[in-house]
């Protein structure tokens, strides 16, 4: 059925503050890359199937899915985002608009996918319900999110980001999506079947501490947010990482992530 949701969701909020520092963040997201590469293995996507990627930033995942011979479509809340994503897949459907109200038909993709992106939206089971909708019959979702805390080297990050700019309620609305079940409780409510769930964990490597300090002040536009007190914000975060520092002051933080592969 055609969505009849409010244009009124997340994508005002979080649009110029995820496109503030668009550069960095697509050189923060490429190292997402093996996250994306596991999500195309899981998903056992095939040539000429066609996928939209919800929240697709700078367009990293749709770069691989294009060179797997997928069809490549893409939404994000940012202008500056689509941009540097329609350089790196020129050929896309990119759009910019909101996940809880995705300006696309029904039952138009093969494959939907949302990395770390879902739980941005006002309401996360509006944005799975969409990512149904647009999902033809037996097609798949795939929802991921961040791992459990403790194997997530960027929690103490993270904790610094939430001293500039507490998360408003949508923003992360559970704190535990990692936990066995939840996803899978979401999914179902919103009219999708889950089907199997999945960790997968990898490290991020920064070669010195100007790059982490600059690749990690741009998500969320916290680097913005922080105005004059970025330097401040930069220095946090540096030390936080200082556990995880490494000889010839390049930096190495394990991750995981959780995800969820659902049928529509």
């Amino acid at each position: 059925m055609p969505s009849t949701l409010s244009r009124t969701g997340s994508a005002e909020r979080w649009g110029p503050l995820w496109g503030a520092r668009a550069e960095d963040w697509a050189a923060c997201e490429d190292r997402q890359t093996p996250t994306y590469a596991e999500a195309l293995r899981r998903l056992d996507a095939q040539p000429g199937m066609s996928v939209l990627d919800v929240g697709c930033g700078s367009g990293r995942f749709l770069q691989l899915a294009a060179a797997a011979g997928l069809e490549p479509s893409g939404l994000d809340a940012s202008e500056r985002l689509i941009a540097v994503a329609r350089t790196r897949v020129p050929h896309a459907d990119l759009r910019v608009g909101e996940m809880e109200a995705l300006p696309f038909g029904d039952d138009g993709f093969d494959v939907v996918t949302g990395f770390n992106a879902f739980f941005f939206a006002a309401d996360m089971v509006a944005a799975l319900r969409e990512a149904r909708r647009v999902t033809r019959p037996g097609g798949r979702v795939l929802v991921q999110v961040w791992g459990r805390p403790e194997r997530n080297d960027l929690e103490p990050m993270k904790a610094v980001a939430r001293r500039f700019f507490p998360p408003p309620p949508g923003a992360g609305a559970s704190p535990r999506l990692w936990q066995p079940g939840v996803l899978e409780t979401l999914a179902e409510t919103a009219g999708l079947t889950p089907a199997v769930a999945f960790d997968v964990g990898y490290a991020f490597e920064y070669p010195d501490e100007a790059t982490l300090a600059r690749e990690l002040t741009a998500p969320m536009g916290l680097a913005a947010l922080a105005g004059d007190r970025e330097p401040e914000l930069r220095a946090d975060i540096v030390a936080a990482c200082a556990p995880y520092r490494r000889a010839g002051g390049r930096y190495r933080l394990h991750n995981e992530f959780r995800a969820l592969i659902a049928t529509a």
